[in-house]
């Protein structure tokens, strides 16, 4: 069986011995040491100024928004996991959708602004795939309009455009470190922002707003990570470059053995690099795709239809709108098998079925 993904585990005795210190401080959450020292070396890896560890990436958002005091509505990308859209209506915002570039198959940034109304109050766009959307083009928007913008970089972990982290641009940048993603914490997220008020009531809000022993100083959560998945992420940091590499060393494969499927890929940022957290290709037909999802599920081989279908006609909570471009590519976009462990010939097995089944 080759499963769509497995996460990486580092060497069992080096989270052991971070385990056995846990064990003797009996510090078990409440941003202890491990947690404090995994944000200051994750800033450093990542090069950013202001970075906090919290419980996932959905509550990543929720506290965006929430710190951001955005209101009313949220211009986003109906091509995204259900957390991008779920979070906004949650926090009692409506999700305005503006369909995706083909290319990039980022939020359209063309068409973001005939979709502002005098409700509008923040852009939430996502690096689809961890392909940085146009930021420039959308900040332009932004300072034009008065609007805040958030990035959902659940995928962007590591990437740079112009030699610049992602998670720097917006008002403020959100990350999932879950353990389907490239580098991980077991369960997990980050928030950065460039902005230290921001910041400083980010990290109230992530202690229920307590700011003494009897005061608050604001509406808070439960938005804090325990030392045990600090654990996880510091042992996994050690190995975060020979994952890229064995990972795009899988990819370079694909590319080689795939030349010929009928597939193409997104177009990626001229200007950013590659940490190839997913392997997506998009078919020239739905029906295709089906047949070659069928065949590969018959060999126990999983793919994952991510992201289908779109947000924007099948979510029970919002109104449901047309996206044409979102509708098309969502019904022929599949990713393939990518993970450390995943060896070369699987790799090729996985390429001569798509082929076969396309050439019959």
């Amino acid at each position: 069986m080759i499963p769509v993904t497995k996460p990486f585990l580092p060497p069992m005795a080096e989270y052991n011995k971070l385990l056995e210190g846990i064990w003797s401080r009996q510090w078990l959450t409440n941003m202890g040491p491990l947690a404090s020292d995994l944000e200051m070396k994750l800033k450093e890896y990542l090069d950013v100024k202001h970075l906090l560890f919290v419980t996932n990436g959905t509550v990543a958002i929720q506290m965006a928004i929430k710190a951001l005091q955005i209101q009313g509505e949220i211009i986003t990308t109906p091509f995204s996991f259900v957390a991008t859209s779920s979070t906004i209506v949650w926090e009692g915002c409506t999700p305005v959708f503006v369909d995706i570039d083909p290319h990039s198959l980022n939020i359209d940034p063309s068409k973001i602004e005939a979709a502002i109304t005098d409700k509008t109050q923040a852009i939430l766009a996502t690096h689809v795939y961890g392909n940085p959307c146009d930021v420039v083009a959308i900040e332009a928007i932004a300072k034009k309009h008065n609007l805040k913008v958030i990035y959902d970089a659940a995928h962007a972990f590591g990437v740079k455009v112009n030699g610049r982290s992602i998670f720097e641009y917006g008002d403020v940048s959100t990350c999932s470190l879950h353990a389907t993603k490239l580098y991980h914490t077991t369960e997990g997220g980050l928030i950065i922002t460039k902005e230290p008020a921001v910041l400083k009531q980010l990290a109230s809000m992530r202690n229920f707003g307590i700011a003494g022993p009897v005061a608050f100083d604001g509406l808070g959560i439960n938005g804090k990570n325990s030392e045990f998945h600090a654990a996880m992420g510091l042992a996994n940091l050690n190995y975060i470059e020979d994952i890229i590499e064995r990972r795009s060393a899988i990819c370079q494969r694909y590319d080689e053995r795939l030349k010929t499927a009928k597939i193409h890929k997104s177009k990626w940022h001229t200007q950013a690099n590659k940490t190839h957290t997913y392997y997506p290709v998009i078919f020239e037909s739905e029906s295709l795709l089906l047949a070659v999802k069928a065949e590969l599920d018959a060999h126990e081989i999983f793919t994952r239809r991510y992201f289908y279908p779109s947000l924007a006609n099948t979510l029970p909570y919002v109104q449901h709108v047309d996206m044409p471009i979102t509708d098309d590519i969502a019904k022929r976009v599949l990713c393939l098998p990518l993970y450390y462990e995943l060896t070369m010939e699987e790799v090729d097995l996985i390429s001569r079925i798509i082929l076969r089944v396309q050439n019959n």
